[in-house]
């Protein structure tokens, strides 16, 4: 075989790409992973954004990775430490009060009882049934959507469908009544339904709606917030939020040295200009620089837009299917801030390792409305973790950094420019911070602001979406990314998605990418049994 010649072609050294990429090579598939930056994982790395300071670039929470992919890809063996004890979080209300949710049950409703009695009673039954409900969803996660064909559909792929329907009818009569009546509700009445005190209605409105351009009140938020539970049953995901050493990137540094094990080459600092196709069907990929490398298989972890508008030229596709990859909701709306400390305030010291400011559903839904008329909000919704607190290592001795997910921004703005965005982004997180923590601005001492458009411009994520395409229920399982094409395989011969704007979606799981591989083998070995 050529040297610039492959079996696979994997565009994209994110989480999935690399899943993909290690699962194809230990079937024994000569792959290559390239990358268009300078160090794989996409927006799961770390990386230094001050002198001295390190956080991770996106993602900075470990909670959706899931177990099998772990187990099947040795990643505890190449490096991934997993803290015995996830973080608790904290909601944080202004002035210094604030609610902390633990494992342990007894001081978590000691905590709700000083804000209600009855909700100290509720919480606990209502979110276990929640999981319980989620879970029934997650065990989908590793499997592949059904074609709406039925003949399109292998044994494999009704079996595991007939073991979906079986798990959700296990669920039992009121566990399947209570799943089908909220499943398309949004999440403000079902706050209402379940609690009575603002602090928890806030807190399960942004949970519902971080990473999508939807507010409490939007129908679906519930799904959302499903889908984000799944990761807390451990048969799924990490079964709580985690903060790894090292940040997101020992995630990262654990699967380059699994798919290196495996025999992957990785090229980083090599991005794709197109997709190399001959008569009908993708032969490889033309590297920026002009270099053409070949493969019969190319799957790609970049999301829909960018993979089938951009890397694939026109005239390729059906204009049918290019209508509707042009409609994907791909409406980023959430900036990443960081932020290097000279000192860390009490307030974020003695607060559970993630902390959530969201005081009510109001405030959470008047955040919304700014977005909905292309302006950042005037009041963000805040998801704040403190690295340094479990890894001193991220900052100078004695120095923090803070990470923070600041909701809304919107990626569509109407009379605000990009640079005056990222500027009422970082003035109005600050406002809200010393809220909870008076004094926090005099202690930062550097700032990175990422906007949708930030991270659609250095981590090519269209839209600035994370999710590569928002989770909601005309966006997922068998219709993402589009009816028809939900089993990874993409119209045009040779070519495959394998990132999270296929099934399962976002959240670094690494299910889009090990779903992905298999079908990819399981097409493989259906062409040699046919040559055969």
């Amino acid at each position: 075989m050529a040297a610039n010649t492959y079996d696979v072609i994997v565009i994209g050294a994110g989480h999935n790409g690399l899943v993909t990429s290690t699962y194809l090579a230990k079937a024994g598939q000569k792959v290559l992973l390239v990358e268009a930056g300078e160090q794989p994982g996409g927006a799961a790395q770390t990386r230094e954004f001050a002198k001295g300071y390190r956080v991770s670039a996106v993602a900075h929470l470990l909670h959706a990775l899931h177990p099998k992919i772990i187990a099947d890809l040795n990643l505890t063996q190449h490096g991934l430490q997993i803290a015995e004890k996830a973080v608790g979080t904290s909601a944080m209300l202004p002035g210094g009060a604030r609610l902390d949710i633990t494992a342990d049950k007894a001081a978590t409703q000691a905590a709700i009882a000083k804000f209600s009695s009855a909700d100290s009673l509720a919480y606990h039954p209502r979110m276990e049934r929640l999981v319980r409900l989620a879970g029934a969803l997650g065990s989908f996660l590793l499997r592949t959507p059904p074609s709406p064909s039925p003949s399109s559909n292998d044994f494999q792929t009704k079996l595991a469908l007939g073991m979906f329907a079986l798990k959700l009818r296990m669920m039992g009569k009121k566990d399947m009544l209570e799943l089908s009546r909220i499943l398309t509700i949004n999440v403000a009445d079902l706050a209402n339904d379940f609690f009575e005190s603002d602090i928890l209605k806030g807190l399960l409105g942004l949970e519902a709606t971080l990473g999508v351009y939807l507010g409490p009140r939007s129908p679906n938020t519930v799904f959302n917030l499903l889908y984000r539970l799944a990761s807390m049953d451990t048969k799924h995901g990490q079964g709580g939020h985690f903060l790894p050493q090292g940040g997101m990137g020992a995630v990262i540094e654990s699967l380059v040295k699994a798919a290196k094990a495996a025999g992957v080459t990785i090229r980083t600092q090599a991005p794709v200009g197109r997709i190399l196709i001959e008569k009908e069907q993708a032969v490889g990929v033309v590297l920026a620089s002009g270099e053409e490398i070949r493969a019969p298989i190319v799957a790609s972890s970049a999301d829909p837009q960018r993979t089938l508008l951009h890397l694939v030229e026109p005239g390729n596709l059906d204009t049918e299917f290019l209508r509707r990859m042009r409609h994907l909701r791909m409406n980023g709306c959430v900036a990443k801030v960081h932020l290097a400390l000279e000192n860390l305030p009490d307030a974020f010291r003695n607060a559970q390792g993630r902390m959530i400011f969201a005081p009510s559903t109001n405030y959470v839904e008047r955040a919304f409305d700014c977005a909905k008329y292309g302006r950042v909000a005037d009041n963000p919704a805040l998801e704040i973790v403190v690295p340094t607190l479990t890894d001193p290592s991220l900052a100078p001795n004695g120095k923090h950094v803070v990470s923070i997910l600041s909701q809304y921004a919107p990626y569509k703005l109407r009379t605000t420019t990009a640079d005056e965005a990222r500027t009422q982004v970082l003035e109005r997180t600050l406002n809200v911070l010393e809220q909870i923590a008076p004094g926090v601005k005099n202690q930062v001492t550097a700032s990175e602001v990422l906007t949708p458009q930030d991270l659609e411009s250095q981590f090519n994520l269209s839209g600035g979406q994370w999710h590569q395409g928002e989770v909601t229920l005309d966006q997922v399982f068998f219709l993402r990314p589009a009816a028809s094409f939900q089993q990874y395989k993409m119209p045009l011969p040779g070519l495959w998605l394998c990132g999270a704007g296929a099934h399962p979606g976002g959240n670094v799981s690494g299910a889009a990418g090990a779903n992905a591989a298999r079908e990819i083998l399981k097409d493989l070995k259906g062409r040699r049994g046919h040559a055969a």
